[in-house]
């Protein structure tokens, strides 16, 4: 389902930047899609981390074949050693762990993120190992699909900057940050044109 700000969003950005506005249009009738439950989209991007999708994708099969049920109590009572024979290192079976036995303590709760503002989410889920900010901010545009959220570590936003408004090259986070000013309060909208800017397929986390 489209976000219900989206083609406000289109709107006053195209109107606001040209340069914007041409990939809006180019990009055709797409728009960002919710990636579904919380604790599984967060697990994977854990399980994600510093590998390749494709080994990425093989070590999620064998982690959910022997969770069965890839949901926070089942998770948090897995042996290290279940965790382990299904591909994750020692460091990524303990952020797993952490990160399910996070929800079962309700230290991660997503029942209150609709009424915190975005820099609180982010704190309370980069208070869980092995997650990080730009981890935390894909979630927030990916899951929770918040409109604002302006990803300044992501090598892609950085490029695709690069590329639309000036000679090709990944620009600085303080030059993004300039640009980013332009572009609220739909700082996540812009982020996800660019990104098709550079790939046609849809991004997904």
């Amino acid at each position: 389902m489209k976000p219900s700000y989206w083609d406000q969003a289109c709107r006053e950005l195209s109107r606001a930047d040209p340069v914007m506005g041409g990939i809006i249009k180019s990009a055709g009738a797409v728009h960002l899609i919710s990636r579904g439950d919380a604790f599984v989209t967060l697990a994977r991007s854990v399980v994600g981390q510093q590998i390749s999708v494709k080994a990425a994708q093989t070590v999620w099969d064998r982690f959910s074949k022997a969770a069965r049920t890839v949901e926070p109590l089942r998770v948090s009572r897995m042996r290290m050693t279940t965790l382990r024979a299904c591909g994750l290192s020692e460091r990524k079976a303990e952020y797993i762990r952490d990160l399910a036995a996070g929800f079962v303590q309700q230290r991660v709760n997503p029942e209150h993120w609709p009424q915190l503002p975005d820099d609180a989410i982010i704190d309370e889920l980069t208070s869980v190992r092995g997650i990080g900010r730009w981890t935390a901010e894909m979630f927030l545009i990916f899951n929770l699909l918040r409109p604002d959220v302006f990803p300044v570590d992501d090598i892609g936003l950085l490029r695709g900057i690069g590329v639309a408004y000036g000679d090709g090259s990944k620009v600085s986070r303080s030059h993004a940050n300039e640009f980013g000013e332009r572009w609220r309060p739909w700082r996540t909208v812009a982020t996800w044109y660019l990104w098709r800017s550079l790939d046609p397929l849809p991004v997904e986390y």
